[in-house]
């Protein structure tokens, strides 16, 4: 326990510096399988930058690992998807966004796990997927899709449908988050959806390209179209 704690506040005062994303390669000097738990813990922070940074540092951390060990790496997934079943007793908050960037970070994680992240969004029996009801659950995995989309846009596209289907979602960060992911997808079939939220002025506060950033659904559905073309 002491170790945990002393690595979760040193990672933590790396993650809280202005200077963090020069000082993640500080992280090298611990074995990755030493930083999991810590970060995981810190997806809870109070500091909401110390939140997502968090999960730009897991994505390292795990690909790290697989470049190790991809059986390794295998369980850390595992232990992710535990983390979302309800049996597990832990809150799933932000797991899914750990999830998406150990795949944008990773291509062979990506490949055997993309099916496991987009399944929280299947909303039919036909695909039999683990969809979540909790709208603000959803909205880390529409995150972790756009994130994995962002790096390897194949892999996201075969969830499509449930993105549009995303569009109509009552939670303005999901209806934002799918729009950004069909976007980053090419796909076309939102356009309508694409027009009709284009006023849609709901505030969306999100990370992106190492920042925090405040937008709203609107803005990112506007980006979406200028993608399509």
């Amino acid at each position: 326990m002491p170790r945990f704690r002393n690595t979760k506040r040193q990672v933590r005062e790396i993650l809280a510096a202005d200077d963090w994303r020069d000082r993640l390669v500080e992280l090298d000097e611990y074995r990755p399988g030493d930083l999991a738990a810590p970060l995981l813990n810190l997806r809870l922070d109070k500091d909401e930058a110390v939140r997502w940074r968090s999960v730009t540092a897991f994505g390292m951390v795990a690909d790290r690992l697989a470049q190790a060990s991809m059986e390794k790496a295998r369980v850390l997934m595992r232990t992710l998807m535990w983390y979302m079943n309800e049996e597990s007793g832990n809150l799933g908050w932000s797991i899914p966004c750990f999830m998406g960037e150990a795949m944008a970070r990773n291509e062979r994680i990506a490949r055997e796990f993309h099916k496991i992240l987009a399944s929280y969004i299947f909303c039919d029996a036909e695909c039999d997927g683990n969809f979540l009801d909790h709208p603000e659950l959803r909205r880390d995995v529409y995150w972790g899709l756009a994130r994995l989309a962002s790096v390897r846009p194949e892999l996201v596209a075969h969830g499509e449908r449930f993105l549009v289907a995303g569009l109509d979602d009552g939670d303005a960060y999901n209806r934002a988050y799918a729009a950004w992911t069909l976007g980053l997808i090419g796909a076309k079939g939102g356009r309508e959806r694409f027009e009709a939220l284009r006023g849609d002025d709901a505030p969306v506060r999100t990370f992106r390209n190492d920042a925090i950033v405040d937008s709203t659904v609107g803005a990112l559905v506007g980006e979406a179209l200028e993608r399509l073309g």
